[in-house]
């Protein structure tokens, strides 16, 4: 048997392990990416990326690339809305515009593009970063001992197995992770509520549309609740079913008996065009559940995306949460890798992002019962928090973070303001004539921001990263070619003229200092063992 050492192996190559190859490799991690199926996906599937994904994929540099794919396959700025069906009556507008009222939070946009699309951008990235990925390939057996995991994998068409030593395993293996049970890790939460299906389907829908701009469109019909999806040049599109039925007393077995004929029907249904010519290309039957993992991390493995949180699609937040954990993990497991952190810091992993898991999954579960299913009831749910509390709200509390007494789970971001734990506010800046936000200067290393009187805090920054070999970027806004044309940088970050920040490289902030203190460097020097979990 064949045998291969790499740093990280991945198993599963769909939205949240390319992610993770693609965040690995961007930090100088070499990784395997195993997946069962033999190409990225087919079925176009989840659609909307937040504004927080989107200024991941700009860090890696391929967010234009995604506007654009996303432009070739949506109208932007769609609004999200419930009728009775898409010819017939209307009934709420849920967001009358996609990126209305948020552009003043970052510099990226929410878009819509199918799964299909978008899994080949990540998968191109992750191998110019130096990503190695087998499709086709299944991930047999796994065992992890004191210093590494060892996994048998198995190539579908050859049947050829090899053995992979690696020092860690991401399981991004789905919301039915062999790996998760394997390790015996339990799902807890609200469970199964519906054996949903997605109908994919051809037909004339623009004059439905009659003109309307709609991103997602909720059906609340009295024989059928779910949500349509419509793609340019809107002769194509996919409805999604979670009951049928007496609405107060529905059927939510929509998948067991489905007939082609019967497919036809419920489009017609959905659409309000009951002679309409429809086309029915496939049907994929999905469980729809709110569910969390509970653990993300068993020694060397750790669990991602639908492994670790499974959540109905209502907000669409689910692969968003996978990205996002894939990118809290990657340059944990770097500076591990590469001796600038303390193992400790892996476990913050866990710490960090479950709690987030919990939450979101609950938001996606409460706009299911709200928009879709209200015969479940709204005792004992979580209120529809906004948004962007949701997509940019969490705030980490971890042994990775320099933690301010009273910081909140989630806070809005426009009132985060630089607290240690949230995501680093934007504020656009002027380098050298090129407006630029303040995110675009996070990424590979730490960053140390520092107010416009604040160069004992860059100086001394400077000193205490070279005795600690700390990989870190010094700015003092107003400084070396950084300024702040609007003036509103300190206000941003909670800081005093001779304030400072320290952004991590996941873009959220680890450490801050209002004004200046009298001890700078030994401040600067605790600062850095917690950023790295170092003793």
């Amino acid at each position: 048997m064949a045998e291969r050492d790499v740093p990280v192996l991945i198993a599963g190559g769909s939205l949240v392990g390319l992610s993770a190859a693609m965040l690995l490799g961007y930090h100088g991690v070499k990784s395997l990416v195993v997946e069962h199926h033999r190409g990225t996906a087919i079925h176009p599937r989840a659609a909307q990326v937040t504004q927080r994904t989107m200024e991941i994929l700009r860090e890696v540099g391929i967010e234009r690339i995604v506007r654009s794919r996303s432009e070739e396959q949506f109208v932007q700025d769609g609004a999200i809305m419930a009728v009775e069906s898409l010819a017939g009556r209307e009934l709420a507008f849920f967001i009358a515009n996609l990126n209305e009222g948020i552009r003043d939070v970052s510099p990226s946009e929410r878009v819509f593009i199918s799964q299909s699309l978008l899994e080949p951008l990540l998968k191109s990235r992750a191998e110019a970063l130096g990503a190695e990925l087998r499709f086709g390939t299944d991930l047999v057996s796994c065992e992890q001992h004191e210093d590494e995991v060892t996994a048998v994998t198995r190539d579908r068409a050859s049947g050829q197995q090899q053995t992979v030593r690696a020092a860690y395993l991401i399981a991004a293996d789905g919301a039915h992770s062999g790996i998760r049970s394997h390790l015996g890790i339990g799902m807890r939460g609200r469970g199964t509520f519906s054996k949903s299906v997605t109908i994919y389907f051809h037909a004339d829908v623009a004059p439905l549309l009659r003109g309307r701009n709609l991103s997602v469109i909720y059906v609340n019909h009295p024989e059928l609740r779910g949500f349509i999806r419509v793609e340019k040049p809107f002769d194509s599109g996919f409805l999604a079913i979670n009951a049928l039925g007496d609405p107060a007393h529905p059927q939510t077995d929509v998948a067991t008996g489905l007939t082609p004929e019967r497919c036809v029907d419920l489009v017609r249904l959905a659409l309000g065009a009951p002679d309409l010519p429809v086309t029915v290309d496939t049907v994929m039957p999905w469980n729809a559940e709110a569910t969390i993992a509970d653990r993300m991390q068993d020694g060397r493995i750790f669990l991602a995306g639908d492994a670790a949180h499974v959540m109905p699609p209502n907000g669409g937040f689910g692969g968003n949460t996978g990205v996002q954990d894939a990118h809290n993990l990657a340059w944990k497991l770097a500076l591990v890798l590469n001796g600038s952190a303390g193992a400790p810091l892996l476990s913050t992993y866990e710490e960090e992002r479950r709690p987030v898991g919990v939450f979101t999954t609950e938001q996606a579960y409460s706009r299911y019962v709200t928009r879709t299913a209200p015969y479940l009831g709204t005792d004992g749910i979580e209120p529809v928090a906004n948004d962007l509390e949701v997509e940019l709200g969490y705030v980490y509390s971890s042994a990775a973070i320099c933690v301010e007494p009273g910081s909140p789970a989630h806070e809005h971001p426009r009132e985060s303001k630089g607290r240690p734990g949230t995501r680093a506010p934007h504020h656009w800046l002027d380098r050298e004539g090129e407006r630029i936000s303040t995110l675009d200067l996070f990424g590979h290393p730490f960053v140390l921001l520092a107010a416009g009187s604040g160069a004992a805090w860059c100086e001394a920054a400077r000193t205490v990263a070279r005795n600690a070999h700390v990989d870190i970027d010094v700015h003092r806004i107003g400084a070396g070619g950084l300024l702040d044309p609007e003036r509103g940088f300190e206000a941003a970050y909670g800081l005093d003229p001779e304030g400072a920040v320290i952004v991590r490289p996941d873009g959220f902030v680890g450490w801050r200092a209002r004004s200046r203190g009298a001890a700078v460097v030994q401040e600067l020097q605790r600062a850095f063992k917690v950023l790295r979990c170092l003793q």
